[in-house]
């Protein structure tokens, strides 16, 4: 296998980040020099070197070296090179001159001389000569001379390796897309990333970091989406040989987008965070990274997100007009981070030290970079959590008395425009679909983490669905934010303070996860889709209703007519009554919990039911196992099945996870099932990942979007579900 000898460079202060992530990507024998990386190797090395290198501006291969001493000296070098080997003489090239001596002081001269040198080497054997481009040559000749040598290269890369494909090409960046990754790899991203950790960036400009972020999160390499390289006109370009490494990186890719972390950016400004937006959209990371216009001052991870890193490139002195005004915005950024974000990393980026200081926070020792021809430090933080303490929940009823207490915060000013502007914007749709019980609220704003729905009978209810704050917010900034929000609520919504119930919606340990609340047992009637309901907004975590399912109930509904219902897991039975009041001809209900199972009997009573709807209570994986070992098993046309996430209740033997069980749960359900029939399998577990090769025997759809309403499109992974049938 021939091998070559090649030089990737990079902006000074990078050589030894870019020596150790070539060693990462397999090359061998590499060696550190100023302002780059020389290594040797085989032709498919450059290829994987350009693309993924992170850090590489560009990937050159070394052709010749030759003293100069004079311009003939530099002209007759050139000429030695057999350019055949490398361009056709119809072909078309582009020459770059860095560089000079007593001799040659000029760069526009030394590109001169190279072309002559190769024009008429050409033109005296074939009578042809290649044309001068600037854009997409078939070669791109690079020449630089220092101390009166020559080194004569093939630039690979076409354009300089920073520039990805997604960016626009008529804004400028405040920063290259290789400084940004060196940031990130120094400021431990992808071992955070790898763990799930989430990023924010809170000044986020045209989204450069989020963008490089979510490639390093995905396994993306940074070459995937351009459309061409310096080698693709190459004569010795092995086309076979770049399109395995090309498919090897989209698989990677495509496997990598799968675990994705909470990537989030923030800016002041409408339009940059506009830009940002495109550039995400460009990248196809859309679904990834969110982003929204954000003051500073407003900065904070919702309680939803894990720690992670907090990567910023702040304004510069130089990048405003006012000293004092770069320093003051400093000494916030900085208390913004104390205050919102213990247990995090930060990664900031600065040209001075003395607004360094004015963050008061401390940090590893800077590590200097350079952001075009200007000096800066990477200050690496690690932030402290505050020492808060938070006292378990108190009853709905107790937090509601507090609530009444209190009087309207001013902060929560901003929460109720928030419910103002959803509730204008659903309004239609609930209208038009005729929709009673909805979600008007989830998180949208981190300072106010809480799920609002709404339901809607003869009278007006409301349940908010605090999500347990974080460690580092303490119990009376919490209780603030609490308090502004049910203040704001009663006149949102036009209801009273009564009929707003409260519950702590924290992470659940697994031995209490479906424990009883309260006792108050008061049940109220809503409707959804001509059927009736019951609910309960005191005595359990959930209400008897799941609101994100609305979709898939009303699809049973449509296509039951006529058919054998079966509802797995069947929680309060809303499903079921969903079946029959499309018209199927029968139905079976099952579920372990003698309260659920008697919430559903008294749904169906509610809906006047008759006999062909029956209700069984039992273990539904030992009910399954039992039935598709029958020599005649039950049959049925629809099935729905939403098992829980995870079960160890003492009424069931053993463990029950759905990612582990689910391929062995699905095959003995469609055992069940009809030749022409449909199983809908549903999780909201948020990193499931159904095994469609274990699965293979069966069509299977993913209709997850088709079944999240308007109500819900802000979190669209509440639930996912799929079409199975034989």
């Amino acid at each position: 296998m021939k091998e070559f000898q090649f030089f990737a460079s990079t902006p000074k202060a990078m050589e030894t980040l870019l020596a150790k992530e070539l060693t990462d990507l397999g090359v061998m024998d590499v060696k550190q020099v100023v302002a780059g990386v020389s290594f040797s190797g085989p032709l498919h090395i450059a290829y994987k070197a350009c693309l993924w290198s992170r850090l590489a501006n560009r990937v050159l291969l070394q052709i010749a070296e030759f003293p100069v001493h004079s311009q003939e000296d530099l002209y007759d070098g050139v000429k030695q090179t057999n350019w055949f080997e490398h361009v056709k003489p119809d072909g078309s090239l582009r020459i770059s001159f860095t560089g000079k001596s007593r001799e040659i002081r000029n760069t526009h001269f030394g590109v001169l001389k190279v072309k002559d040198a190769i024009v008429d080497q050409m033109r005296s054997k074939f009578h042809k000569r290649p044309d001068i481009v600037q854009q997409n040559p078939d070669i791109h000749v690079h020449v630089h001379l220092q101390n009166n040598i020559a080194q004569l290269s093939l630039d690979l890369s076409g354009e300089s390796l920073h520039r990805r494909g997604y960016r626009e090409v008529s804004i400028k960046a405040p920063m290259k897309e290789n400084l940004a990754a060196a940031m990130l790899i120094l400021g431990g991203w992808p071992e955070i990333a790898q763990k799930q950790g989430s990023l924010l960036d809170p000044m986020c400009g045209s989204g450069t970091l989020l963008v490089e972020a979510a490639m390093i999160a995905a396994d993306y390499a940074p070459g995937l989406e351009r459309d061409y390289f310096g080698f693709m006109g190459w004569k010795q370009h092995q086309p076979e040989l770049w399109q395995q490494e090309w498919d090897e990186a989209r698989e990677r890719k495509y496997q990598g987008l799968k675990q994705m972390p909470v990537i989030v950016g923030f800016d002041e400004s409408r339009r940059t965070a506009s830009t940002a937006i495109k550039h995400v959209e460009n990248a196809g990371l859309s679904e990834f990274i969110h982003i929204e216009k954000r003051d500073i001052s407003l900065a904070e991870a919702a309680a939803s997100w894990p720690a992670g890193l907090l990567v910023c490139n702040p304004p510069y002195g130089e990048r405003l007009n006012d000293k004092d005004e770069t320093a003051q915005l400093y000494h916030q950024f900085g208390e913004v981070l104390k205050q919102r974000f213990g247990g995090w990393q930060a990664a900031i980026i600065i040209s001075d030290a003395e607004l360094g200081f004015r963050l008061g926070i401390r940090s590893q020792k800077p590590v200097t970079l350079y952001n075009g021809a200007l000096e800066c430090k990477l200050l690496r933080m690690q932030i402290e959590e505050q020492d808060f303490f938070i006292p378990k929940a108190k009853t709905a009823d107790e937090r509601t008395a507090f609530i009444q207490t209190q009087s309207r915060q001013a902060g929560a000013e901003m929460f109720a425009n928030r419910l103002r502007k959803n509730r204008k914007k659903l309004a239609r749709w609930l209208t038009r679909e005729d929709i009673h019980c909805y979600r008007l609220y989830d998180a949208d704003l981190p300072e106010y983490a809480a799920a609002v729905d709404v339901y809607q009978g003869e009278q007006t209810w409301v349940t908010v669905q605090e999500y347990e704050a974080p460690a580092t917010v303490s119990t009376e900034k919490a209780n603030e934010r609490l308090a502004g929000m049910l203040a704001e609520l009663p006149e949102i919504v036009n209801t009273s303070a009564e009929n707003i119930f409260l519950k702590i919606r924290k992470k659940q340990k697994q031995r209490d996860q479906y424990e009883k609340l309260a006792s108050e047992g008061d049940f109220y009637q809503i409707e959804e889709g001509g059927c009736r309901f019951l609910v309960n907004f005191t005595d359990y975590l959930d209400t008897g209703i799941f609101l994100d399912h609305r979709p898939v109930r009303l699809r049973i509904q449509q296509q039951a007519s006529g058919k054998r219902f079966l509802n797995l897991f069947a929680y309060t039975g809303t499903a079921t009554v969903h079946a029959a009041q499309g018209g199927a001809a029968s139905s079976v209900t099952i579920d372990m919990s003698n309260t659920y199972l008697q919430w559903a009997k008294d749904n169906f009573e509610l809906n006047n039911m008759g006999t062909s709807h029956q209700i069984q209570r039992a273990n539904c994986v030992e009910w399954l196992q039992e039935q598709s070992a029958l020599d005649c098993p039950p049959e049925f046309d629809l099935i729905f099945m939403d098992p829980p996430t995870f079960s160890n209740s003492k009424k069931m033997d053993g463990v029950f996870d759905i990612q582990k069980n689910h391929v062995f749960f699905i095959q003995m359900a469609m055992a069940l099932l009809s030749e022409q029939g449909e199983l809908l399998f549903s999780t909201n577990f948020k990193r499931f990942k159904l095994d469609e090769d274990q699965l293979s025997e069966f069509n299977i759809r993913n209709i997850s979007k088709e079944t999240i309403a308007e109500d819900f499109a802000r979190n669209p992974r509440i639930h996912y579900c799929w079409s199975i049938s034989k």
